[in-house]
């Protein structure tokens, strides 16, 4: 009996992206037509996941305007995701998608193990519109220009995609609040360093 890809795992559904891609890269426009009725949360995860390894440079910045952009669709209400043709064109190697599917599965299926619909009004309009607002956001702060920035919003956003895909509330509060003290944390490194310019230069 053949799964379809609306009642795949969402780990299985990743792998299966990669089997389905032809050629060594693939666009955003075509991962997005991939993904049918869970655009939105499955296309946030894969945007996201790059963003969670450590002192990576050049791909998280690839995603970080695409993941803003289908966040702030998700603010303004939209029921299908959109990219313009600039950022629709992208590219991600195959490669790395499969790298990516490989490292991400063990972790996607143990996240998946313990979510269950939870707390779901969190989940569907009107508060998924809040949710949006923070997902912009934490992918703002994505392309803040420092070592090691993504990772901790990237964690954020994949938290709260799993929690949108599963209807599990209280995975978008976690993630929420983990990327809500990020922000938080920026703000005030941001405020000391500036405190601290100041009192070097006598002002």
């Amino acid at each position: 009996m053949t799964t379809s890809a609306q009642d795949m795992a969402i780990s299985d559904r990743l792998a299966q992206l990669v089997v389905d891609a032809h050629g060594d890269t693939v666009t955003l426009d075509w991962i997005l037509a991939q993904l049918h009725e869970r655009a939105f949360g499955l296309f946030l995860l894969i945007l996201a996941l790059p963003c969670c390894i450590p002192f990576l440079y050049g791909l998280p910045q690839v995603v970080a305007l695409p993941l803003m952009f289908v966040s702030a669709q998700i603010l303004l209400g939209r029921r299908v995701p959109w990219l313009p043709e600039k950022l629709s064109a992208r590219t991600v190697a195959t490669q790395g998608l499969d790298n990516l599917s490989r490292r991400s599965g063990p972790w996607l299926k143990r996240i998946e193990a313990i979510s269950r619909p939870r707390l779901t009004a969190l989940t569907t309009k009107p508060l998924d519109r809040i949710v949006g607002l923070a997902l912009v956001l934490f992918s703002a702060s994505i392309l803040v220009p420092l070592p090691g920035t993504n990772t901790v919003p990237g964690f954020a956003v994949v938290i709260v995609a799993m929690g949108l895909l599963q209807r599990d509330g209280v995975l978008v509060i976690l993630g929420a609040a983990l990327g809500t003290a990020w922000i938080g944390t920026l703000i005030f490194a941001g405020a000391s360093l500036a405190s601290l310019i100041k009192t070097w230069i006598g002002l």
